[in-house]
């Protein structure tokens, strides 16, 4: 069965990315990684991490693929003598010279070339086959056309974006950050001037700011859709994909329960009857429920990147808003978690792992000492008395009152 890989930006997010379905899980140490924004792990949670990955029959792999300078070596040099004692199912890496050092210090660890590398056809991935490498996560900018090729001329295990943001540039190797903010994307620094809004100026004229179309916000001309390739499940199948990997290390918890579940719940269902699989309603209903920049086939269909821009906004779209995580249910009692302010009286739908939504009102509500209260802070524990034995823990709280496009 094809492997479903998930991010994890901290190790509540892993736990929530086991919970939900997910295989594998991709992660970074502190440094080194190209989402240093994140929560990442230290090498304590890191031990932790494959502790769990093993206890449940998962695999973790590290992010180690920034492309360093020669003062980043030393570091990089005696995290990988860390790492000896931890044995992560596999690096991510881009750069070739950590290529090498890896196999030098670490021959145990299998290597997967990040999507960084850009390789986008076979003679490529075989020159990385032949220095060692196991997997490739090829070039986002493939068609299906492209990796069926490459597929058919290698038998490296090959690895596919299907759903999260897209970079504006090929294979993320991005100088934008380093130019506007001084901090490099290719070090795992990127603030995302992609998304931010632009206009053009006339030499002569620096104070006069000219919209490049018709919107008074300005121009988003690097902002790209999120990718959404559920619909192509059935054709990186049956053509013999080893993994779909989910963007989004630094998404919030019920955007990696939510999309995880949905694709594993597509998974499961085409290998349960692969003539009659079709993508249902409901599972697109529950990718558009989190927040997205609206959606693309990305390059699946053609290496045209026609209408993958998104010029109106480098907002969300966000429908439902994170409220809370079950933390246990003991008998008619369910411990929350809140992450946003949660009043009395207010609507609320709770998802699980298993595909279950269930929508109640916030009537019965207490604090941890059994006092009855009519709003919970965010961060706080509480508890809701009903009938909830159904709902398992780390089952995510979410808000039905939907906001407009941001």
């Amino acid at each position: 069965m094809i492997e479903l890989l998930a991010p994890a930006g901290n190790i509540e997010k892993l736990k929530i990315a086991f919970e939900y379905g997910a295989d594998a899980a991709y992660l970074g140490w502190k440094k080194f990684s190209l989402r240093n924004l994140s929560g990442n792990f230290t090498t304590e949670e890191l031990k932790f991490a494959k502790e769990l990955a093993s206890k449940l029959g998962k695999k973790i792999y590290l992010t180690l693929n920034i492309y360093p300078y020669e003062d980043d070596l030393d570091e990089i040099y005696n995290l990988l003598l860390s790492l000896k004692d931890i044995e992560p199912d596999a690096l991510i890496v881009s750069d070739a010279g950590v290529v090498a050092l890896s196999q030098q210090i670490v021959p145990n660890i299998p290597i997967h070339l990040s999507t960084q590398a850009n390789s986008s056809n076979h003679l490529s991935v075989n020159f990385w086959k032949n220095l060692g490498v196991k997997r490739v996560n090829l070039a986002r900018e493939l068609s299906l056309s492209d990796i069926k090729s490459i597929r058919e001329r290698s038998d490296v295990e090959l690895e596919v974006f299907i759903h999260g943001a897209m970079c504006m540039s090929i294979s993320g190797r991005c100088l934008l950050s380093n130019f506007l903010t001084g901090r490099a994307s290719n070090k795992g620094e990127c603030t995302h001037p992609c998304r931010w809004n632009y206009f053009i100026t006339e030499e002569t004229r620096p104070d006069e700011y000219f919209p490049i179309f018709e919107d008074e916000r300005g121009a988003y001309i690097f902002n790209s859709k999120d990718l959404c390739g559920i619909f192509y499940l059935p054709d990186l199948i049956s053509m013999g994909i080893d993994s779909l990997k989910i963007e989004g290390r630094m998404k919030s918890l019920y955007y990696l329960a939510n999309v995880v579940r949905v694709y594993r719940k597509a998974i499961d269902s085409y290998y349960q009857s692969k003539d009659t699989f079709k993508v249902k309603d409901e599972w697109l209903q529950e990718l558009n429920a989190v927040s997205n920049r609206s959606y693309t086939n990305g390059f699946f269909e053609s290496r045209n990147t026609l209408g993958m821009q998104n010029l109106e906004s480098s907002g969300y779209i966000r429908n439902f808003k994170f409220i809370g995580m079950v933390i246990q249910v003991n008998g008619n009692e369910m411990v929350v978690e809140a992450r946003n302010k949660i009043l009395k009286g207010d609507n609320c739908e709770i998802i699980s792992k298993d595909f279950f939504n269930m929508k109640f009102k916030f009537e019965n509500i207490y604090n941890l000492e059994g006092e009855a209260i009519d709003f919970v802070q965010p961060m706080s524990k509480f508890i809701i008395k009903g009938d909830f034995s159904d709902i398992p823990p780390y089952s995510i709280l979410r808000s039905l009152e939907i906001s407009p496009t941001s």
